[in-house]
């Protein structure tokens, strides 16, 4: 019973540090990569659809993407999509295939994207210390109702404490990773 506990709450804390990195692949860095791309919808014969289901995305070179749409009517629908989103990039048509350029950032905008991350992060070492809460809080309920003892309780609870300070480090250094990937000229 106890190790099942255990286990939901690394499980659900390693989810919070996977949830963190993807968040990450989204932000811009200065380099292309077809996950800034990935929360991008766009209107496909009257519903939304996500990029990658109808265009193939590839990266180019280092700083530019290309789009290349399986249906050539969708290319006006893509730019508009592209345009409407917070990504900043403005694309270049070719015929079929649309490039996106992405401009090296400025200093300025690496502080910007640095101070989301912080906040990123931060959520997830929330996200991890809830995680906790509620296993301590089951914990409680199984002294309670005496399905455990006061040594098991005090065993499990440092257990869980462990845990805690294990990804609340990983998301450390996620973090720190991202900085020093968005410090990168």
């Amino acid at each position: 019973m106890l190790d099942e506990l255990k286990k939901d709450a690394a499980e659900r804390m390693a989810k919070c540090v996977t949830a963190l990195r993807s968040e990450f692949k989204r932000m811009r860095t200065g380099r292309a990569s077809t996950a800034l791309l990935d929360g991008l919808r766009v209107e496909y014969y009257g519903s939304e659809m996500p990029l990658s289901q109808v265009a193939n995305v590839v990266v180019e070179d280092a700083r530019t993407l290309s789009i290349t749409p399986w249906d050539k009517s969708m290319v006006q629908v893509i730019e508009k999509a592209i345009h409407k989103s917070d990504l900043g990039l403005t694309p270049n048509t070719a015929g079929a295939v649309i490039r996106l350029p992405l401009p090296p950032l400025t200093e300025e905008r690496r502080r910007e994207i640095i101070k989301v991350a912080h906040r990123e992060a931060e959520g997830a070492r929330v996200a991890v210390r809830n995680v906790r809460r509620d296993a301590m809080n089951d914990l409680k309920e199984m002294l309670k109702e005496k399905l455990v003892s006061q040594d098991e309780d005090r065993r499990a609870q440092d257990e869980i404490q462990k845990l805690t300070d294990k990804y609340v480090a990983e998301v450390d250094q996620v973090l720190a990773d991202k900085e020093k990937e968005l410090l990168q000229v």
